[in-house]
């Protein structure tokens, strides 16, 4: 009974993250036809693949002609921050689950459910993830869909909205435990800061994108845990109070 509660609560918070993804992921299929892909191609690619940010660049790879060591290389670096949400995600599941709901719970991390589960308070049930992965993930694949079978049809002001709603979906995500917690709102905004110094200054230019993600991280989450470190009295009292409220009809 609890896990089918937790998994349709996350069911109810992946909406939103569905929703974004519906209308971001146009974009991602738009691309795809640009790099010679078919619907099906980019539809499957958008099911195992869930990062724009690694799409985008496989598919200047694809349209290129470039070896497959080079497509796996550039994966494995522009996606690399996900190693470090799944090392957070580690501290707030149950150290006695399973080995297959931790592989399954990996493979569908992606910014936004992380955002979603990392926020939640006490142990992480991985019913919750799997609710929000059922619908977060078809919208993703929905919207490449669409957005290859459309090609053309959209102007470029549409376009461009889309990709801003991206932003959109993040600051949705975040601004709640914000609320809950007044520490969060300085550090997203420093985050915010450190990651435009970074994009604009050219002396940064010789850092992939993927490694400037992970070096803010690291950076920015090491000085925050040192600076506001969170005592263990109270991460125990919010576990047993989530407990109490998950065992509530």
């Amino acid at each position: 009974m609890i896990h089918r509660q937790m998994y349709l609560k996350g069911m109810r918070d992946g909406i939103p993250v569905m929703l974004g993804y519906f209308v971001v992921s146009i974009t991602i299929g738009i691309a795809a036809r640009g790099a010679n892909l078919t619907a099906l191609q980019a539809a499957v690619m958008s099911l195992t693949n869930l990062t724009s940010a690694g799409q985008f660049a496989s598919f200047a790879i694809i349209a290129a002609g470039a070896p497959y060591l080079e497509l796996m290389v550039s994966q494995a670096v522009i996606n690399l921050r996900y190693c470090l949400m799944s090392c957070a995600l580690s501290q707030k599941v149950d150290q006695r689950m399973p080995f297959y709901h931790r592989l399954f719970m990996a493979c569908g991390i992606t910014d936004e459910i992380f955002g979603l589960a990392i926020g939640q308070k006490g142990k992480l049930d991985p019913w919750y993830m799997y609710g929000a992965m059922s619908v977060a993930i078809p919208g993703w694949t929905l919207g490449t869909l669409l957005g290859i079978l459309s090609t053309g049809l959209l102007p470029p002001a549409i376009l461009n909205a889309m990709n801003m709603a991206l932003y959109g979906m993040f600051i949705a995500i975040f601004m709640p435990a914000a609320r809950d917690n007044p520490i969060l709102l300085p550090i997203i905004a420093v985050s915010m800061g450190a990651s435009a110094v970074f994009q604009m200054l050219p002396v940064f230019d010789f850092i992939s994108s993927g490694i400037k993600i992970i070096i803010l991280t690291l950076a920015i989450s090491l000085g925050a845990a040192v600076l506001f470190p969170i005592a263990e009295k109270e991460t125990a009292e919010e576990t047993a109070a989530d407990g109490k409220e998950a065992l509530r009809p």
